[in-house]
């Protein structure tokens, strides 16, 4: 049962870590009060890594910062390897 529900939380936590993205660019754009580069990284290490690499190549957002660039690829390598020890696939 709770497997089950792990797909949805991980579809939930995307979206909300590829709006979030959207939303900093929209901030930016406009010189707005910005989203703290810390939330971003919380979102991918909860799960959301594929949600902000999506969202930083589709909207060009944070693309050239090596935090970026280079943790969240790490964080989502990190995640693979740990369902595939899991799951044991």
């Amino acid at each position: 049962m709770r497997f089950q529900f792990f797909p949805v939380c991980l579809l939930i936590i995307n979206a909300a870590a590829f709006l979030l993205m959207l939303a900093d660019k929209h901030f930016a754009r406009r010189k707005l009060w910005r989203i703290p580069e810390n939330i971003f990284l919380l979102f991918a290490l909860l799960g959301g890594s594929v949600g902000i690499l999506a969202a930083m190549y589709t909207f060009r957002h944070k693309t050239r910062k090596p935090k970026f660039y280079i943790c969240v690829p790490v964080i989502l390598a990190a995640q693979i390897l740990f369902v595939v020890w899991r799951v044991g696939i």
